[in-house]
Parts: structure tokens; sequence; C-alpha cells
């Protein structure tokens, strides 16, 4: 495999030029840039990638850090960061939490893998974090970018959405549909965009005239399994009700299955 000094020797020039051409940084003439490109490419040449790294003060890598790699949600979330980085000529280095440890742990240790790893940046999505959590990483490491979670005192670095708009739009829906029985699957109390889907809904609920305590409640950790198990919880209470809101995707297709699966139709009998 060739080396840096193979490609100054066959280039003739310093070992240095040939460094700073491969990097593309520091000085160097025109001539001598086509002469190490030309030796580079008749050597085959690929720079290594710790050399780069140590060069450039770059290790081009970013990490992500989710709870889970399957799912309609957090699947999708790395594609989609995953191609975004290649188009910047970066790579993805993923995480995510396992073993036996509390979910919050669990999270914490999947970060600090991804900062040992020196990556450039880091993306993070976890419910499980406190918003301290989150500060004390921000302290450790600069570059973290918090997706689908408000941290105070941490705005620049949040990018999400308006779960609380979310919910109240989930309110309308069933509003204009004449549902006035409504019972409601909620995702962890811990997490913040179940709370925020929940204060829309039960808040554009109340403008309507239906209060809080009129609704049934079950809670799930946002897991289809949940959803189902929520969902027979809710059903073994012999509820009156026409609509169900559940707080997210997953949970929602296994409160349709138990329902499926006992004969209730959806949405001729639950909407």
């Amino acid at each position: 495999m060739a080396t840096i000094k193979d490609v100054a020797k066959l280039a003739g020039v310093g070992v240095g030029t040939a460094s700073r051409v491969i990097s593309g940084k520091g000085s160097f003439s025109e001539a001598a840039a086509a002469r190490v490109e030309a030796a580079a490419r008749q050597l085959g040449f690929r720079p290594s990638a710790i050399a780069r790294a140590l060069s450039l003060q770059s290790t081009g890598t970013i990490g992500v850090f989710v709870p889970d790699f399957k799912g309609p949600f957090y699947g999708p979330l790395l594609d989609a960061i995953d191609a975004e980085l290649r188009q910047h000529d970066r790579h993805m280095v993923a995480a995510n939490g396992c073993g036996d440890e509390d979910t919050r742990q669990q999270s914490l240790d999947g970060v600090r893998f991804l900062i040992e790893r020196e990556c450039d940046g880091i993306i993070m999505c976890s419910n499980a974090l406190r918003d301290a959590d989150f500060a004390a990483l921000r302290d450790d490491f600069a570059n973290l970018a918090i997706v689908n979670r408000d941290v105070k005192g941490m705005k620049a670095h949040c990018f999400t959405v308006d779960h609380r708009a979310a919910g109240r739009a989930a309110a309308d829906a069933l509003l204009a549909h004449g549902h006035r029985r409504i019972a409601v699957i909620t995702g962890p109390a811990i997490a913040g965009d179940n709370k925020q889907r929940l204060q829309g809904l039960f808040d554009r609920l109340g403008e309507a005239g239906i209060a809080a305590d009129a609704v049934m409640v079950e809670e799930g950790d946002f897991s289809a399994p949940s959803g189902w198990a929520a969902c027979e919880r809710l059903v073994a209470r012999k509820p009156k009700i026409t609509a169900l809101f559940c707080a997210n995707d997953q949970m929602a297709m296994g409160a349709i299955s138990f329902l499926g699966h006992h004969g209730i139709r959806v949405p001729q009998q639950w909407s």
C-alpha cells in the first residue's frame, strides 16, 4: 500500500508539500499540486482516515443516538440523517439504548460512547434524559443537536415540532366527526412530546365542553405492545366510548390490533 512518502518521492516534492496538497490545507504551487495528484492516482494512494483526522482535527463522523434502531420513527430518521451526511462527505456513527440499566442510564452511556469516538458532532433523540443531563453533556461536548425535544436554556440546540398543536389538531378531527366520548392512551409521563400532545388535546376538548376527568386514560410506553396492553385495560373497564386517541403511531397500531382481535371494528365502532 502506497504511503505519503511514496507519493512525495514520485512527485519530486517534500513530504510536507505532499501532505498539504492531499489535505488541501496550507500553501503549495499549482505545479506541485498537479504532480502530487498525478502521483497519488498512479500509486492508487488513499490517505489514512486516522492521519487525515489528525491533520484536519476532524474525524468526518457525526454520532447519532436514538433509543431504538427499529420502528416507524427511528428507522426513517436514521436513514434520512445518513443520506444527508453522505451528501456532505460525512459518515454516521449510531448508538442506541441497550443493556439492563434504566433507559436514562442507557441514553447517557450511548451518548458518552459517541463522545469517546471523537465524533465531530452528536445528534440526540431521547425522552429518558432530564434537562440537567442535556446541560451536563453540552458542557462536556458543545456540538450537540437535540431532536424532538425542547430543553430549557438550550433552544439553539433543539429541533422539534409543535406537539401541542398536533394534539389540538387530533382533538379537532375527533370533534369534527361528532365524537364526545373519547379515551386516551398516553406515552410515558416523563416524555416531553407526550406531555405537549396531551396538553393540546385536553385544552381543545375543554374548549368543546369535555372535561379532562370525563376522558378515560391508560398509559403506554410508545411501543406497540404497550398500546395493545393499554387498550386491553380500557376495554376491561367496559367504556362507552366512540373514539380513541393514541399518543404515537406504534401504540395506535397495537391498540388497533387488539380491537381487531376482539371483534371491535375500526373505524365503524371506534375511531
